[in-house]
């Protein structure tokens, strides 16, 4: 049973750099949502954003969503994937679906460090904790509905790692 995975979880929470080291601990194939959005569109998150709208912007993510949804990959999504109820059932319905939880301080904290910051368009205007703590009232439910193992992002990565490929390998030993 060749199994894709999603990795949910809000900017910050280590999703591209957790989904990257499971690729190569399952020999998987990684994919990230947003990276194949910018290249596909050739233009930033921000820009597209800026240029057409969030509305826009959702829809091409849940268009690359369904595209890159094989067996055998890591799929890194965008932190607000969840948002859709639609999203939130085709992961389900096509994967195992892991969440990476951490508290809004920590998320703070990561994105005020990541140089990667100016690309990601502010969703709110507000500073970054503030934004984060409202993010996770809005989607901590949406990511718990849809998570089939719930992860603590504080971890070191390669306990996170070690965590989810256990967890996953029990997933194929009940199927078999």
């Amino acid at each position: 049973m060749k199994q894709t995975l999603f990795i949910v979880g809000a900017r910050g929470a280590g999703k591209t750099t957790i989904g990257k080291l499971l690729s190569e601990a399952l020999s998987y194939k990684f994919i990230d949502t947003d990276e194949s959005i910018q290249t596909m569109s050739k233009m930033t998150i921000a820009d597209l954003v800026e240029q057409y709208g969030w509305e826009h912007f959702r829809k091409l993510e849940s268009q690359t969503l369904k595209a890159v949804s094989q067996s055998e990959r890591v799929i890194s999504t965008g932190g607000g994937m969840v948002l859709s109820l639609e999203n939130r059932q085709y992961m389900q319905q096509n994967g195992i679906v892991i969440y990476l939880q951490t508290s809004a301080e920590v998320l703070s904290q990561r994105l005020s460090l990541n140089p990667e910051n100016s690309q990601r368009p502010s969703l709110t205007g507000k500073s970054i904790i503030e934004e984060m703590e409202g993010i996770l009232v809005e989607r901590e439910p949406l990511y718990q509905e849809c998570a089939n193992f719930i992860v603590d992002a504080n971890l070191a990565t390669e306990d996170i790692v070690s965590h989810v490929k256990s967890y996953i390998l029990n997933q194929k030993n009940k199927l078999i």
